[in-house]
């Protein structure tokens, strides 16, 4: 039941987070900047130290000619895959013909459909307490909702119209696949490895604000305080 709450949450923030950006009293460069500082943070205070303790655990339970890079292999595959979807897609941006930018847009919801559903996959079928799942979740948040944003700015009639319920659903399934359908210790680490990669290019490439579009104070604060509070948890909570 907890789980379902934070999942009925991201839901809400990915269906409703350009009306949530719009009623705060944070403008958007500060939201932007915001969850830009959180989620460079969330990547090297969580998802680099979980990477490798991953490894490690891939070492001793997985295969006995274990290496000790599987696992970031199949993160830089993440990257890679990502990076090479995105750059396909974004030669149709700039054409002119309607035909052809809407079918970039649909490539882009298609290929974060997937990203939403995994990331929702790993967030659920960790083994996590409910702190962590809703301290952890607010980076995830943030995360959906830049993801939103940028989907709203490259076609905001057909995003409106589709695209957020489709990327809505990707989380759900997500949550439901994590609850429903057994897996393995060994798919799981493959997965947040792939995962991770994808994420890491993400945040780099959206979420690190341009000089133009960036409030450096937000930014800073929020990296530091959530890197610090984070550092925190693990030290006293053992996380």
């Amino acid at each position: 039941m907890d789980a379902f709450i934070v999942v009925m949450i991201f839901l809400t923030i990915q269906v409703f987070a350009n009306k949530i950006i719009s009623s705060s009293s944070l403008d958007k460069i500060q939201w932007m900047s915001l969850a830009g500082g959180i989620a460079v943070s969330y990547i090297f205070v969580y998802i680099l130290p979980s990477l490798h303790h991953e490894q490690e655990d891939f070492g001793e339970t997985a295969f006995e000619l274990a290496m000790e890079s599987e696992l970031y292999f199949f993160g830089l595959i993440g990257i890679v895959v990502f990076y090479t979807l995105t750059k396909i897609a974004e030669r149709h941006r700039h054409q002119k013909n309607a035909t052809i930018k809407d079918r970039f847009f649909f490539v882009q919801i298609v290929l974060f459909f997937m990203y939403n559903t995994l990331i929702s996959y790993i967030m659920f079928a960790a083994d996590q307490d409910i702190e962590q799942l809703v301290f952890y979740g607010t980076a995830v948040g943030l995360h959906f909702m830049t993801v939103a944003h940028d989907m709203y700015r490259e076609n905001s009639e057909r995003y409106l119209l589709y695209g957020r319920y489709v990327l809505a659903a990707g989380i759900f399934i997500g949550w439901a696949v994590a609850t429903f359908v057994p897996h393995s210790s060994v798919v799981l680490a493959i997965v947040f490895s792939f995962i991770s990669g994808a994420i890491m290019f993400n945040v780099i490439k959206n979420e690190l604000p341009s000089e133009d579009s960036a409030h450096l104070p937000t930014f800073v604060i929020s990296a530091f305080t959530y890197s610090g509070i984070t550092l925190l948890l693990k030290f006293f909570l053992d996380w």
